[in-house]
């Protein structure tokens, strides 16, 4: 479950996440492109390419959250939220793209390796990348805790993969050490192959929420717990939820006694949808009224 926090406090959040993802896939890009133009190593160059796609994707992701947090107007009534399924939608597809090319490359070097140069600096080169990375990681996940962004979590896979990516330079550059260069590719090799992984992942993630994929069930149930707290419900029909961006969307019918006058049954609708937007802020909820006996005819 994320966190009770108002829309501005999650758009605040999601901007300081977009803005520091942006500055360590720079920072990042910049040390790895010495260190690649130093060493020759290929697993190098394909956590270079990495950090590139992490950069990529990170620009993605502020235009799109930018745009995602704006309120709905008339041409878009339930807000721009899908913006963000949108950004991770193509962040897999040009992710994926890369990857190939990875691999493509580890395989050629594979068949005709070459020695390594400057061996220390790609190890200190890497340390500090994966220092970076994991401040940046940890900052990610409480965001994504707090939110439950596609965005940012495709971006957080991003950079968990680039994490691998540099754990296995420094493992390439050691092995070229004592002689062993085939070691490079074969970890270059393995680097791709991980990267097409989670850009499968992130695509499928973001197609269902495209698709309106409902809720997960824990939050469903929590949604008819809240609908079925008056006396005067005597059952929830037709619920049907879906996730745009930030902003959860919420249907559903009460059975409500038949005679009920009309001013009581919209007041205890009204009551259904304040105890929803109380537990998922900013939700869309329209709740309509059934006379329980037509319902069980």
């Amino acid at each position: 479950m994320h966190d009770n926090l108002s829309s501005n406090d999650k758009g605040q959040l999601l901007r300081r996440a977009s803005y520091a993802s942006v500055l360590t896939a720079a920072t990042l890009i910049a040390v790895k492109l010495i260190a690649w133009s130093m060493t020759g190593s290929v697993s190098m160059l394909a956590s270079l390419v990495d950090s590139l796609m992490d950069s990529f994707a990170s620009v993605i992701n502020l235009f799109a959250i930018r745009y995602s947090l704006q309120p709905p107007d008339a041409e878009h009534s339930f807000g721009h939220g899908k913006a963000e399924a949108l950004a991770g939608l193509a962040q897999s597809v040009f992710i994926f793209s890369s990857a190939g090319f990875l691999l493509l490359r580890a395989i050629d070097r594979l068949r005709n390796p070459q020695p390594l140069e400057a061996l220390g600096v790609g190890v200190a080169v890497m340390i500090v990348a994966i220092a970076l990375t994991l401040l940046l990681l940890l900052y990610q996940r409480r965001v994504i805790r707090s939110t439950g962004s596609t965005a940012i979590r495709a971006d957080s896979l991003h950079y968990a993969s680039d994490l691998l990516a540099n754990v296995a330079v420094i493992m390439a550059l050691l092995a070229a050490s004592i002689g062993w260069v085939w070691v490079d590719p074969a970890l270059a090799i393995l680097v791709s192959l991980t990267i097409a992984y989670s850009a499968v992942g992130i695509g499928f993630d973001a197609t269902q929420q495209l698709l309106d994929h409902e809720l997960p069930l824990e939050q469903q149930q929590k949604i008819l717990a809240i609908a079925q707290r008056d006396k005067n419900v005597h059952g929830v029909h037709g619920l049907r939820t879906r996730q745009s961006g930030q902003i959860p969307i919420v249907q559903l019918h009460l059975e409500l006694d038949d005679n009920l006058p009309l001013i009581l049954a919209h007041g205890i609708a009204d009551q259904v949808e304040q105890g929803i937007r109380a537990e998922f802020p900013g939700a869309h909820v329209i709740v309509h009224q059934d006379p329980v006996g037509r319902t069980r005819v």
